[in-house]
């Protein structure tokens, strides 16, 4: 046997293993801090699910909470946890693609104040668009900014159109079917 063979043998040192429950832990910890519709799209088993929404139940940070937290941190250890760290970081804003997607919103929202006429490609990109609520913001944006009063209406606008492109881009990929569903029905009532 090589000494390489016998380094792929060994199994981790003590201190590794502690700062790897560590990180599953922290990890945990960043789980447990999401809302409870962010949790429900991240495909969790159902005990880590669980134990998620109790800890979030728990209001003090005591001895119990820590405890739970240190059981997250043991389920965790039987998942892969590259996937959850992607959407961490999504949620965070780290994702080069969520910050691109959110500039590109950014820019169809100025598009939007600046022509009118923008909301053509707004309905042929979102063919589920309501023009007519955006026509509504774009005019009482537009009326804010003239007038000087808080961005309100802007930031609806944004809202407005960060739903269309989520909605779109659950429409396309293979997940949930209630999801868009349910977020349609939440914005109309």
């Amino acid at each position: 046997m090589t000494t390489a063979d016998n380094d792929t043998d060994l199994p981790l040192s003590k201190t590794r293993r502690k700062q790897a429950m560590a990180e599953l832990q922290s990890l945990g910890e960043e789980l447990a801090g999401l809302s409870a519709d962010r949790l429900k799209k991240i495909d969790l088993p159902e005990s880590l699910a669980d134990a998620l929404r109790q800890v979030q139940r728990m209001t003090r940070t005591d001895e119990a909470r820590r405890r739970q937290m240190q059981y997250i941190g043991r389920l965790m250890r039987d998942i892969d946890p590259a996937p959850i760290r992607e959407v961490l970081a999504a949620a965070r804003g780290d994702s080069a693609v969520e910050t691109a997607r959110m500039h590109r919103l950014e820019r169809l929202r100025e598009a939007i104040l600046a022509d009118e006429r923008a909301l053509g490609e707004i309905a042929s990109e979102f063919p589920g668009a309501d023009l007519q609520h955006l026509r509504a913001l774009r005019r009482a944006a537009l009326k804010e900014q003239a007038t000087g009063k808080p961005p309100r209406s802007y930031r609806a606008l944004f809202r407005a159109l960060r739903e269309l492109a989520g909605e779109n881009a659950s429409e396309t990929a293979d997940t949930d079917s209630d999801a868009p569903d349910d977020d349609a029905d939440e914005h109309s009532a």
